[in-house]
């Protein structure tokens, strides 16, 4: 090795030294997280993290409790319930008598309840239907494209679920991200229509669209005007007359108006990184995803010989803030490729802490949440 090369291989480790420094001083990590066990997954220098969660593609935290809830993007992974406070986690959905409790009459179309087995889950989306009382709708994979039905009891200490039906997909369409509306409209994204791939969308062309469907419908309809590249997260605004689309092709947010939703009414770009899941948490509009033009990956996500890069390259992660005023999303967390959490996909605010979802790993991460108008590497 040449003296020139050595200097050089120093200065890169003293640039990693204090980039850990930076981190430390600038959002140390909570103490439980830094006095963890090592064979109880430890944490690294960026996130903590609590294991076991089998591909945690969408994650959303539970108003005014502990508790957080994972989807899992593969058979048999499921929902997943989370005690933040002693950040353990269990599979939730077991299918036992004590969690059936079809409503043949509001979902009449639904052949039954789904198996635990194959429970194969992506997008999430909770709303508030009484006193302690919320609606838990799941995009399921498993032995059936549907939307499944959840209703949630937080009258108790730890929570209470019970299925309650399912709206089957349309033959060929597979649904990606869910949202609801207090009239009981339900949207969902299909981010591929047969016929078109992964590799189009990368190279923006639309590929996908948002489905609708109402109470008494028979099932889901394609909503004209609502093709992008790539139409992933899905979210209601409180307004009740807009909704937000990932086009995950774009990097950017869609806004529609949902009484016309012949096109966004306007687009607002995220600064370098691919959002995947977006979400109202804690009253604060986050999405969260890839960094895009990753140098530890080559650059830019590339399609060879009509194949998109799978990004199994860890690249390093973001989690953004909308704001719907400026027309910008603010970063308001973002790390380094991290070799045993890859392919950030959703983030939820829970106290002081960020958690956050993958559609890789088989772990949930958890990251401090900086104060209001501070970034935390």
């Amino acid at each position: 090795m040449t003296l020139k090369l050595r200097r050089r291989k120093l200065a890169q480790a003293m640039a990693t030294g204090l980039l850990s420094a930076v981190f430390f001083t600038a959002a140390p990590l909570p103490a439980r997280a830094e006095n963890a066990a090592p064979d109880a997954c430890a944490p690294d220098e960026e996130l903590a993290y609590v294991c076991g969660a089998q591909r945690p593609e969408d994650i959303v935290a539970l108003p005014d409790t502990r508790w957080l809830i994972a989807s899992g993007f593969a058979k048999g992974a499921g929902l997943k319930l989370i005690d933040s406070a002693a950040r353990r986690m269990e599979f939730w959905y077991k299918g036992g008598p004590d969690q059936i409790a079809p409503d043949t009459r509001a979902y009449p179309h639904c052949p039954g309840p789904p198996d635990p087995a194959l429970l194969n889950d992506r997008g999430l989306n909770l709303r508030a239907v009484g006193r302690n009382r919320w609606r838990l709708l799941v995009v399921n994979h498993g032995g059936r494209e549907s939307i499944e039905v959840f209703e949630i009891s937080t009258a108790a200490d730890r929570p209470g679920l019970q299925w309650r039906g399912c709206i089957p997909m349309p033959t060929g369409q597979v649904g990606n991200s869910v949202t609801s509306f207090a009239d009981g409209q339900i949207l969902t994204t299909v981010l591929t229509r047969p016929g078109t791939s992964i590799a189009d969308f990368v190279l923006g062309r639309d590929t996908g669209a948002v489905w609708s469907w109402r109470p008494g419908e028979p099932a889901f309809h394609e909503m004209p005007g609502t093709a992008l590249p790539g139409n992933n997260g899905i979210e209601s605004d409180p307004d009740e007359r807009h909704f937000y689309t990932i086009a995950f092709g774009q990097h950017a947010v869609a806004v529609f108006d949902r009484n016309d939703p012949r096109g966004p009414v306007r687009r607002i770009v995220a600064p370098d990184f691919m959002p995947d899941n977006i979400h109202w948490t804690a009253g604060r509009l986050l999405l969260a995803g890839m960094r895009y033009d990753e140098p530890a990956c080559g650059g830019l996500r590339k399609v060879v010989d009509g194949v998109a890069d799978p990004m199994l390259c860890p690249r390093g992660w973001i989690v953004g803030e909308v704001d719907l005023a400026q027309g910008r999303i603010a970063t308001i967390a973002y790390g380094t490729p991290r070799r045993d959490f890859n392919g950030l996909s959703a983030a939820a605010i829970m106290g002081r802490e960020l958690w956050l979802g993958s559609f890789q790993a088989e772990r949930i991460a958890i990251a401090p949440l900086p104060a209001p108008g501070k970034v935390a590497p």
